[in-house]
């Protein structure tokens, strides 16, 4: 069982090919920057396709809000260097907005998701609704995914490979990005 899911798959039963494909960059950089709630909108992701078309069916969509720079300053990153139950209430971090979620989940067919800082769901969420909206439609989350500052907005390859932890809900993810180099 997934703990965001009832009933749905669980990491080790996840189809690769929802882990390998193509994928498309959302970058919120500079809407998130000094912004530690900042929500990741439908209108982030309607801005992309203004740009770019349609966001291609099956792809995996990475957003790129620029908080992994802080990932070695925990304070920076999380919002708070407290441990344990006392610091949930002190993190700070964006994350993607549940309307966003479900328009994704609705309008759009996605294999998975990921992006730059601790959860999929803000630092100050309570109720998980993205992590809920997503896994309810069997929609993988990528969390704590660095180096997007260096993939182009369209990525020909994508493979996300996580532990196949036997019933588990999530667990460490080796992804790698396979870039066309210009000229090639």
């Amino acid at each position: 069982m997934n703990g965001f899911a009832e009933g749905r798959e669980t990491v080790d039963h996840i189809p690769l090919e929802r882990l390998i494909g193509s994928t498309i960059k959302i970058d919120v950089t500079a809407r998130a920057a000094g912004n530690p709630d900042y929500l990741v909108a439908i209108a982030d992701f309607e801005s992309w396709e203004q740009r770019n078309g349609k966001i291609p069916d099956d792809s995996i969509v990475l957003l790129q809000t620029g908080w992994s720079q802080y990932w070695n300053d925990k304070l920076k990153y999380l919002g708070t260097d407290k441990r344990g139950p006392e610091a949930v209430a002190e993190l700070h971090f964006p994350g993607l907005a549940p309307d966003a979620a479900r328009w994704l989940t609705t309008s759009r067919k996605i294999k998975a998701i990921g992006l730059d800082t601790a959860s999929i769901d803000y630092g100050q969420s309570q109720m998980f609704e993205s992590h809920r909206v997503l896994m309810g439609q069997g929609i993988p989350a990528f969390e704590n995914v660095s180096n997007l500052e260096k993939l182009p907005e369209k990525v020909s390859m994508v493979a996300a490979l996580p532990m196949k932890i036997r019933g588990g809900s999530g667990g460490p993810l080796r992804i790698v990005a396979f870039v066309q180099k210009p000229g090639m």
